[in-house]
């Protein structure tokens, strides 16, 4: 079982869903978490929940909008400027949208390639590099099944998952024989407030995992001597997650196209 015993995490996008469940979960183990999400108040409510379960000093809150301009920079300088050594981080934090590209306002769409990848690079450049020197560290980029093929009326999300999948594998192979575990965790759909934001879950009701799942799964991957560079969770979500490799990649799209399309006509 990982230790994480007196080691230090950032848990970005800890408000709610998977963030709250991992911030959770470290305390379980050991960790003191940093949670960060723009919500103050959900922020102070779920410290509070760790501190009464773990101790006085088991959790902080950073509210911090990782959409702004350098925010994972940012953010990063502020963490060192306390002189807090992290040795976990945890890139959670992300959005996405059911709606036609030509739709979806230009906004949302900086505010989502800010959130979803250049916060995760910013914040993970800023702290790997320091674990991988001391030997010893933790990196969960929490990506998507979304990663595994294209995703019409979901283009920019499903793009974002894509690169981080890639990209953590990547800094997986990067990291062998440094000490250092990074992983990606590509989650199907899952019972948080991703999917009452993005209104679009009837469809996926039946196939929703919930955040204790996923959690679950990380760590089971994690436990082992050798952890993969990223894990799937739940073996439906795994099955459709290799469905390119048994068809055409022309094939996959025009499926996924007809089945979100047929999504947002029943959100």
């Amino acid at each position: 079982m990982l230790d994480l015993s007196n080691k230090t995490a950032i848990v970005t996008g800890a408000s709610s869903g998977l963030g709250a469940a991992y911030a959770q979960a470290l305390a379980d183990r050991g960790a003191k978490v940093i949670l960060i999400a723009r919500r103050a108040d959900r922020l102070r409510e779920l410290s509070d929940k760790i501190n009464l379960k773990h101790g006085l000093y088991a959790s902080s809150v950073l509210s911090f909008d990782l959409s702004s301009r350098d925010a994972g920079k940012t953010l990063a300088k502020i963490i060192k400027g306390r002189g807090t050594q992290i040795d976990i981080l945890i890139n959670n934090a992300g959005f996405g949208r059911s709606i036609a590209f030509g739709e979806e306002p230009i906004a949302d769409i900086t505010d989502e390639l800010s959130v979803n990848v250049l916060s995760l690079v910013d914040l993970t450049r800023e702290f790997l590099p320091e674990m991988q020197a001391r030997g010893n560290g933790l990196v969960i980029n929490v990506a998507s099944t979304a990663a595994f093929q294209s995703l019409p009326f979901m283009a920019v999300y499903g793009a974002t998952k894509a690169f981080v999948l890639s990209f953590t594998e990547a800094l997986w192979g990067e990291s062998i024989g440094t000490g250092v575990n990074v992983l990606a965790v590509c989650p199907g759909p899952t019972a948080t407030e991703f999917f009452d934001a993005d209104k679009a879950s009837p469809a996926f009701g039946k196939f929703m995992q919930t955040a204790d799942q996923v959690i679950r799964a990380t760590f089971k991957e994690l436990d082992k001597k050798n952890p993969a560079p990223f894990v799937v969770s739940g073996r439906l979500n795994h099955l459709l997650a290799l469905t390119g490799r048994f068809s055409t990649r022309r094939a996959a799209v025009k499926l996924a196209a007809k089945v979100m399309r047929r999504t947002i006509k029943q959100s």
